[in-house]
């Protein structure tokens, strides 16, 4: 592998935010057994990332590893798990992304099955649109896609790739998985994943009463 070295303090001042806000996660239930997935871009070359296989509300320094944009591991013994393909992909794709979250709460495991034939969960005039970035108003509607799952990672990307079509979309659900959320550091892509959280939420509660 040819990827330049890394900076090892930039790469622990990136784990150590990393460590903070997976337990959080972890404490809320968003990351059952070892589930999920989150990162940091370092630079153009590189980002850190969750070792896969790990327990995301007790993870320290050793279980954040260095990638390369073409996802492969650098100055480590450690392999990315599958699904950090996605993450690259993301950092390829937008230059500004600088963080990527990824988990597996029920409700953003539910709605992406319930909304799997639609390919999109469309939110309608809600506040907490203005949560996320370049989003102003409630008067408006707005298309969280949704992607059919896939043990595939090139198909799964490449369907991902397929569908980020609307500006600052800042996420989307795996059918069956969970929901990504991105942001330009990894404050605004937990607001982001936060924010989605709340609204599938109220998506679903409406549609059961609709019932």
């Amino acid at each position: 592998m040819n990827s330049p070295a890394f900076d090892h303090n930039l790469y622990a001042g990136c784990a150590a935010q990393i460590i903070s806000h997976t337990r959080e996660l972890a404490a809320k239930g968003f990351t059952p057994a070892t589930a999920g997935n989150f990162s940091i871009r370092m630079g153009p070359e590189h980002a850190a990332i969750t070792i896969s296989g790990k327990d995301k509300g007790h993870l320290t320094e050793a279980d954040i590893m260095v990638v390369n944009m073409a996802n492969e591991p650098v100055a480590t013994h450690h392999r990315p798990s599958a699904e950090a393909a996605l993450h690259t992909h993301l950092y390829r794709r937008f230059p500004d992304v600088g963080a990527v979250l990824h988990t597996h709460s029920p409700t953003q495991t539910i709605a992406g099955l319930l909304h799997a034939d639609e390919g999109r969960v469309r939110l309608r005039g809600f506040e907490l649109f203005k949560a996320l970035r370049g989003h102003t108003t409630h008067e408006t509607e707005f298309d969280l896609p949704v992607v059919p799952n896939s043990q595939d990672m090139d198909e799964l990307t490449a369907s991902v790739d397929v569908v980020l079509t609307q500006p600052n979309t800042w996420g989307y659900l795996i059918a069956g998985h969970g929901l990504y959320a991105w942001g330009r550091d990894i404050s605004e892509a937990r607001r982001h994943l936060d924010a989605f959280e709340f609204l599938l939420g109220c998506e679903l509660e409406m549609r059961r009463l609709r019932a």
